[in-house]
């Protein structure tokens, strides 16, 4: 990871990590960068945002940086994430920006920067924005009519919405669906493709106010939709982060579906319908040990990558694999798109309760959850509580300890300053105890930011 860009782009608190002035920055040299693939020096650039009251900062400065360097700014205006991915591979930009801190609280942001393809960029270029922000290298600015414009692309959104509707094979006519927009940029697309799609549609946290994202609601916190679900007799539930390119769910019993489990559940129906391309489901370092062995008795190959839906995303498209994701509810279903999306990974879930006929209890008690306690601990600085040979010898002591029937996993946040203590074993008791020994660890050699 470099300075700035984490496994999730350039996040940090907003007016305090990621400033007006930075994120101009950032603008000039993308225009400029791509610019120069062009004989005319101008690029198209699309840009998305999500409902924080800091995302328009960001774009009104973006916009600057890129417009002074010569190129385009189209704005999607509030969005998702994944549509900013769908209006670069289906309308020809040259790259995308999407404004979002995706699960983080209002006051932390993001850029999140996306090749033509719709994947987000290679680190080389991350590599290069980091230096001319640091650094007071010029770059030519436009002058007269070579500036660039700034055009509104709402239509863009539009679009997106409508290929969402094309996605599932048939209607969801008398299934009672809930969703948990987050009070994010899902707020007023998920409503309509459901609603398009004959579902009777429950809609909580869709009343965004730039301050509310997040909070208390969501993929990160499940328990309001939960009670939701069993409230109203829902059928399923859904819940999106604040740029919705993740998704959990949860059944009509009121129980939480993970990424894990959506991914086995929907990986399963590929590949009894032949869709599952490499007959492979790559997943990361962290997923269940549940997953893998419910992928081993069906006859389904995995593969692990690092944490980030950026490398999973790499793995499927250097490998033609169609089926990758996270437990945290970030899927990619390679036949639809490059990144994940909420939206599409809940009308996913939708088919597979539909082509089977079965409730999504069901479905996802086919794989057994193994036990898990994952607990984030805020640092100083991550690689020296990392490295710190206290602390690994305390994580070899807990490997050692729990030999084959479990595993630890002892991790640096990509997009937050935080150590990730994760432990898997046979009980809860059992996870909580090597979890915290480590983590007392932490704390008695000064690592612990208060």
């Amino acid at each position: 990871m470099g300075k700035y860009f984490g496994t999730d782009g350039f996040r940090g608190e907003a007016n305090k990590i990621l400033t007006a002035a930075k994120a101009f920055k950032v603008g000039r040299y993308i225009g400029w960068y791509y610019g120069q693939q062009h004989d005319d020096g101008r690029a198209r650039i699309i840009i998305g945002k999500d409902t924080r009251r800091s995302s328009y900062t960001l774009e009104y400065a973006l916009s600057a940086g890129i417009t002074s360097s010569g190129s385009d700014a189209y704005l999607l205006h509030v969005t998702t994430t994944p549509s900013v991915s769908y209006c670069c591979r289906t309308d020809g930009f040259d790259c995308g920006i999407m404004i979002s801190a995706s699960h983080n609280p209002f006051y932390d942001n993001g850029i999140k920067i996306m090749r033509a393809n719709g994947q987000k960029i290679e680190a080389e270029i991350e590599e290069k924005i980091e230096a001319y922000i640091d650094f007071d290298e010029d770059l030519p600015l436009a002058e007269r009519e070579a500036m660039g414009n700034v055009v509104d692309y709402a239509a863009g959104r539009n679009r997106y919405i409508g290929y969402l509707m094309t996605v599932p094979t048939r209607a969801f006519n008398g299934y009672k669906v809930g969703l948990d927009c987050a009070n994010g940029a899902s707020w007023n697309i998920a409503r309509a493709v459901y609603e398009a799609l004959g579902a009777k549609v429950y809609v909580i946290n869709n009343t965004p106010d730039g301050v509310n994202i997040n909070q208390n609601c969501g993929s990160t916190h499940m328990e309001a939709l939960q009670q939701y679900v069993l409230d109203n007799g829902l059928n399923v539930g859904f819940a999106y982060d604040g740029d919705a390119d993740r998704c959990l769910a949860v059944d009509e019993k009121g129980r939480v579906v993970n990424g894990d489990q959506i991914m086995f559940m929907c990986g399963k129906y590929m590949k009894e319908e032949g869709l599952l391309d490499g007959n492979t489901i790559v997943t990361t370092i962290m997923s269940n040990m549940g997953l893998y062995k419910a992928c081993d008795a069906i006859g389904i190959h995995t593969e692990k990558t690092a944490v980030g839906d950026k490398y999973v995303a790499e793995n499927m498209m250097a490998n033609g694999y169609v089926l990758g994701g996270e437990q945290s509810g970030h899927i990619i279903f390679g036949k639809y798109a490059t990144t994940g999306d909420g939206i599409l990974t809940s009308l996913m879930v939708m088919m597979t309760m539909l082509d089977k006929k079965m409730p999504l209890s069901m479905l996802a008690d086919e794989m057994k959850m193994y036990p898990q306690c994952l607990k984030n601990v805020r640092v100083k600085s991550k690689p020296d509580a990392q490295n710190d040979p206290d602390v690994q010898a305390a994580v070899k002591a807990a490997a050692d300890a729990l030999g084959d029937s479990g595993r630890i996993l002892v991790r640096e946040s990509g997009t937050e300053p935080k150590i990730r203590v994760m432990v898997e074993a046979e009980s809860d008791e059992v996870c909580e105890k090597y979890v915290d020994s480590v983590i007392e660890v932490i704390k008695a050699k000064g690592h612990i930011s208060e």
